[in-house]
């Protein structure tokens, strides 16, 4: 039996997250280390808000990924013992590339600040949208998207769980979808409170400043292969991983194969390394063969840690 991390990504985020984990002395210091690198103290954003400046992008992008860490480092401490797989959705995916020692801390929190420095500026605020679409089948999606773009740009772009796509793109043509969507029987489809709509053909300018950014960065192989979002399959080469990065700004989450792709190589239980609950919900439905701890508290950690010694 194997065992995998995984890293949440955008949304996970909360004023007075890890509050319950900050008498591990391992979780200050790795937000003092990030603090560090950001020249802001990121730990009180994250602890007293407000609620609107942990939600930019350029400060919540930072926080989950420094939280995870954290976590991660007390789990080494505690005697954790090492996942065979690690995967993050979306942003999560830059922790597990810190956890697999392909990408270092300080150089993982600097890249992802602009990361969301880059995301924010590839569309004027108002233009970009996305939205949530709950009920569909994927293919029932995609065609939606293709029916409403009329020459703008539209596309699902999350697969997060049988009957939960994200998708996004121009404003107008996201309110077109989503009525494509109610047309064909969406239980629910409604707009996300989100500036920027990623992973669509409208972060491809801030996916080529990215990949310039990316090649100032020292990558190494990965010691525990990663399942990237791009094609939801386990890689250790440094030069691939550094290139689907780049990917994965202007590519959709394929994160229901991600984790159907854990279960195909044998992972039976897995912790959720960082804030919230979001990935466990999410692998509920996707297959509930695969057993989901939190770590984001220490009653949490500790049953995390032995059901890892179990498998």
């Amino acid at each position: 039996m194997k065992s995998a991390f995984i890293f949440p990504g955008q949304g996970s985020q909360s004023v007075g997250m890890l509050s319950d984990a900050a008498a591990w002395p391992v979780v200050t210091e790795t937000f003092a280390e990030a603090s560090s690198a950001l020249g802001f103290d990121l730990w009180q954003v994250c602890q007293n808000g407000p609620a609107e400046e942990l939600n930019q992008t350029t400060v919540t992008q930072p926080a989950l990924l420094t939280a995870s860490v954290a976590l991660w480092r007390q789990w080494c401490q505690a005697g954790g013992p090492r996942p065979d797989l690690v995967a993050g959705h979306s942003l999560g995916e830059y922790s597990a590339l810190v956890v697999a020692e392909s990408l270092g801390f300080a150089e993982a929190v600097k890249l992802v600040r602009l990361r969301g420095e880059l995301m924010q500026g590839a569309v004027p605020a108002g233009e970009g949208k996305m939205a949530a679409i709950l009920g569909l089948e994927d293919q029932d999606v995609i065609a939606a998207c293709e029916g409403a773009a009329q020459g703008d740009v539209v596309s699902a772009v999350n697969f997060n769980a049988p009957g939960q796509v994200v998708v996004a793109g121009s404003a107008a043509a996201v309110d077109r979808a989503i009525d494509a969507c109610r047309e064909k029987g969406a239980r629910k489809a409604m707009p996300l409170p989100v500036s920027v709509p990623s992973h669509c053909a409208l972060m491809k300018d801030a996916a080529e400043q990215l990949a310039e950014a990316l090649e100032g960065v020292s990558f190494n192989d990965a010691v525990i292969p990663v399942v990237q979002n791009v094609h939801a399959a386990p890689e250790t080469d440094a030069a691939a991983l550094r290139a689907n990065l780049v990917k994965q700004l202007y590519s959709p989450v394929l994160w229901t194969d991600s984790v159907r792709r854990l279960v195909q190589e044998g992972v039976t239980v897995a912790a959720e390394c960082g804030t919230g609950k979001v990935l466990a919900g999410l692998a509920k439905r996707i297959d509930r063969s695969l057993a989901v701890h939190g770590l984001e508290n220490p009653e949490a950690f500790d049953g995390a840690l032995g059901a890892f010694n179990k498998s």
